[in-house]
């Protein structure tokens, strides 16, 4: 009987009751709101994109339209995105506010101290342990520095090389005009 006066209260006779476990199906992590809430954003931008795709193909109702079929039948289209970006938008509040909500009790970091950087003396201003990853990428901006030096002093040589040639060509050409 006690099993039949939980079912008949809306709780399931496992482990937990189904109000937990409702529970715990609702709660989501943080990150995966915030990718529902990308996709959410992203669907809105293509609805919107729709939108004006198909304002730009309606004509106006000036009383001049070919085929009001067409006409109608773009309309109800038009109506209908319209609709599926309201849905959207409430979509995106209630993510909005789950993440909000969720981030509450979080002390906020600085960006500052989320991004890990290097000085040109090679202090480290971040110790997290992402020493392997911030050596490579110091590493490689080192031999970027230096290939862009050595096609600085390259560029340096060719210049003055091209100087030397335009030079010889007008004492040439000089040379030829007196000459003549």
């Amino acid at each position: 009987r006690s099993s039949d006066l939980m079912a008949g209260a809306g709780m399931a006779g496992g482990p937990f009751p189904a109000p937990q476990a409702a529970m715990a199906a609702r709660e989501v992590n943080t990150a995966s709101l915030c990718r529902i809430g990308q996709e959410a954003v992203q669907d809105i931008v293509l609805r919107t994109m729709e939108i004006f795709q198909l304002l730009r193909n309606m004509q106006l109702p000036n009383g001049v339209t070919y085929h009001m079929g067409t006409y109608q039948d773009r309309l109800g289209k038009l109506q209908e995105h319209l609709r599926q970006l309201t849905v959207l938008f409430r979509k995106l509040r209630l993510v909005y506010d789950k993440c909000i909500e969720n981030c509450a009790g979080l002390d906020p970091v600085p960006v500052e101290q989320l991004i890990p950087y290097v000085e040109e003396d090679g202090s480290k201003h971040d110790d997290r342990g992402a020493s392997n990853p911030l050596r490579f990428a110091t590493e490689e901006r080192k031999e970027i520095i230096e290939v862009n030096k050595k096609m600085k002093q390259r560029n340096q040589q060719l210049k003055q090389i091209m100087d030397q040639l335009r030079n010889l060509i007008w004492d040439i050409n000089s040379m030829l005009a007196m000459r003549n």
